[in-house]
């Protein structure tokens, strides 16, 4: 902790770290998990139920910062590769490296797993047709492998065009939103929703490149003003859900993505950057800051093995006796402490064990520098 480089802004390693926190808190304490006729397993959220719930989902939905704090780190990554004379195909490789040996070895787990389970006597089915809200979560890691793939020339469009990269991705969704709303297309959806990620990952170029952190109140406020604008304009003029997150019985912001969501990233880094002197002040201190680490250390290996955690919970639970409540009843929200207790101490097991796959994706390889 004492080694932490005074260049280093913690408040991006705080906003990853909340990230990975939020995430795997929503899934476990706010879905409510239950069986179907089949005997499958599904995990709506109870935003439908909680009058209001949906403005929560403004700063909850934090899927955006995590492609914010990636195009930051990326960003700093690649210029210090450019300073080393590092390739852009080795800086690739590594990054990618470090993304996808933990993967890998999740994957292998459960595939293992899963075979054993077919070889055995009776009907088997695959966790995509039994669970498929298990590996939903996954669909970020495919996403983020690509825009590390495309950093060199992210990045080299950044250094170049600036802002004007920012107005021509806001274009493009524009285009793609009234060709998928308007003309329902479906391919315009899908298009839009590769354009809204690029633009939040270009977004983290910008708060990293202009320092966004370190201007004036009234620049960062017109930050975050811009983003809540647009982001009511568009719930509440253009018809646009106003939950951030998948909820029952309404139109998804999230599935394809939309320029809703782009909203809410430019709302979100508008928040980063309001709290950053003070929370670079508090982050300053021990009790603070060595949470913030340890939440880092093993960051993946939280995001790809927390619903591991929660799914060994369910078993438990439902072999016990209990069962699982399709509504957010007044017993649902009473065991909510359970479903955060119980998670917890399942995947510091799992995190444990299998935390040195991403400590080894980290170290550097031989020859990294030429």
């Amino acid at each position: 902790m004492a080694a932490t480089p005074a260049s280093r802004d913690r408040v991006v390693d705080a906003a990853r770290a909340l990230c990975i926190l939020i995430v795997t808190l929503w899934h476990w304490t706010l879905s409510v998990t239950h069986r179907t006729a089949d005997g499958s397993l599904t995990m709506p959220n109870p935003i439908h139920a909680v009058p209001g719930g949906w403005l929560a989902t403004w700063v909850l939905q934090i899927m955006p910062v995590f492609f914010l704090v990636g195009g930051y780190a990326n960003l700093v990554g690649w210029r210090r590769a450019q300073t080393r004379g590092t390739t852009a195909g080795r800086f690739v490789r590594d990054r990618l490296r470090r993304l996808l040996w933990p993967t890998a070895v999740w994957s292998l787990v459960w595939l293992a797993g899963e075979l054993i389970a077919a070889a055995l006597p009776g009907p088997h089915r695959w966790m995509w047709e039994w669970f498929p809200g298990y590996l939903t979560p996954l669909w970020f890691l495919g996403v983020y492998g690509l825009l590390i793939a495309a950093v060199p020339i992210t990045a080299s469009l950044h250094a170049r065009y600036g802002a004007w990269v920012l107005v021509a991705l806001v274009l493009l969704i524009a285009l793609g939103s009234v060709a998928h709303r308007g003309a329902g297309l479906d391919w315009a959806g899908w298009a839009t929703a590769a354009l809204v990620w690029l633009f939040c990952h270009q977004l983290g170029y910008a708060w990293r490149g202009w320092e966004l952190g370190r201007r004036s109140l009234a620049q960062r406020l017109a930050v975050a003003g811009a983003g809540l604008a647009a982001l009511v304009a568009l719930t509440v003029g253009a018809g646009y859900p106003p939950s951030m997150v998948s909820t029952v019985g309404t139109e998804s912001n999230l599935f394809p993505t939309n320029a809703a969501i782009a909203a809410l990233a430019v709302f979100q880094l508008g928040l980063l950057i309001l709290v950053t002197p003070a929370a670079e002040r508090l982050l300053r201190r021990p009790a603070v800051w060595k949470p913030v680490v340890a939440l880092n250390v093993g960051a993946l290996t939280i995001f790809l093995w927390h619903m591991t955690a929660y799914l060994v919970v369910l078993w438990v639970y439902e072999g016990l006796g209990g069962t699982l409540p399709a509504q957010p009843t007044a017993g649902w929200w009473a065991q909510r402490w359970l479903w955060l207790v119980a998670p917890s101490a399942v995947l510091a097991v799992l995190a444990a064990l299998f935390v040195r796959a991403e400590l080894a994706a980290r170290r550097p390889r031989r020859g990294a520098g030429r």
